[in-house]
């Protein structure tokens, strides 16, 4: 039997053996109940990491007497990733339900951070263990999540974090890093320099506004030659994106390229084939969906860099699952990869 295949097996034995403490001892550590000395604690921790002890989630799934409720709260509106996340929890629910998980998809209003907050803040601990969340960093978001927190709620938030908050975890994208990347492809598409428009969706979100910090620092590293003029917000919205898009065309006509960093992309597209300029610039966006699909089709988008909704939503259940169990061990997530998309390897 290979030593892979002993850690697998490790149990709460091993675990107490190991650490040279009882059986109670190692259950309080692993849920993390009070009554533990720091220095006993550490030699499970210890234990635990050297044996590659892992609970069985499943057993103590079957334990309980009640299935693990996740709310996800996912904004409405013409966000096309979005309506993917959402799309992508309704096909894990019935894998989810098989494992004693019940999850909801709850649409708020995009960017309304007090109907969010007002919802968190409804939440009873008794029917719901972890919600996750796609946020704009809000006092009164953050003042909400930390509540949930106290009250036993575990918050993570998704696509956009909020680090200042009592959540337990992150899921998506690194996305200083994908402002990096775009500003990376932008700067070689245009080695002689140019004008180039940047639009969010919102700086109130963390997500936006951390690719507008990774677009800028990159740029101004190694592109001095590309100039960023105007930064408009389309609060990722079809037609005001749209909007945002048509007059940045008509008051620059020697405009060289284009990142847009949140969505609306449905307008986007429209807006460039409406201009006749179609190919001229060129321009990156983000989320693989419908119009930026027909976007790299037709040639108005050169690169869309993508967070795989499927994995996030995977992600975030198996997370969840984690959380609400009660593991004291650390749960924290890697990020998750940014794909980019070409017309050429379009799936």
């Amino acid at each position: 039997m290979t030593e892979e295949s002993l850690r697998r097996r490790a149990t709460v034995h091993d675990v107490a053996r190991a650490a040279g403490v009882s059986l109670a001892t190692v259950d309080r550590v692993l849920n993390g109940r009070p009554g533990v000395r720091a220095a006993t604690a550490e030699k499970v921790e210890d234990a635990i990491s050297k044996l590659g002890f892992s609970r069985d989630l499943n057993a103590s799934l079957m334990a309980r007497a009640r299935d693990l409720h996740v709310i996800f709260f996912i904004p409405d509106g013409s966000n096309e990733f979005m309506d993917s996340l959402a799309a992508a929890v309704d096909r894990r629910f019935g894998p989810a339900l098989a494992d004693r998980m019940h999850l909801e998809t709850r649409r708020m209003r995009a960017l309304d951070a007090l109907a969010l907050a007002q919802s968190l803040d409804a939440l009873d601990p008794r029917a719901c263990d972890c919600a996750v969340i796609v946020a704009s960093e809000e006092p009164e978001i953050i003042a909400a999540v930390d509540a949930a927190h106290r009250r036993g709620i575990a918050v993570m938030t998704l696509v956009s974090d909020l680090p200042g908050s009592a959540r337990r975890n992150f899921i998506g994208i690194d996305n200083v890093a994908a402002g990096r990347t775009a500003a990376s492809l932008l700067g070689r598409f245009l080695p002689g320099g140019g004008k180039v428009a940047v639009v969010a969706g919102s700086l109130h979100l963390r997500d936006h506004a951390e690719r507008l910090e990774g677009f800028k620092s990159a740029l101004a590293a190694e592109f001095e030659s590309v100039e960023i003029i105007g930064l408009a917000e389309g609060h990722d919205e079809r037609a005001e994106t749209g909007d945002i898009v048509t007059s940045l065309l008509d008051q620059h006509p020697d405009l060289a390229g284009l990142y847009n960093l949140g969505a609306g992309n449905a307008g986007l597209v429209e807006a460039l084939e409406r201009s006749g300029r179609t190919g001229h610039l060129r321009v990156i966006a983000h989320e693989l969906t419908a119009p930026t699909r027909g976007g790299l089709r037709s040639g108005a988008i050169d690169v869309v860099l993508d967070q795989n909704p499927d994995g996030e939503i995977r992600e975030a259940i198996s997370a969840a699952r984690a959380l609400a169990l009660g593991t004291s061990r650390s749960t924290e997530t890697n990020p998750i990869e940014i794909g980019i998309f070409l017309r050429d390897n379009l799936r």
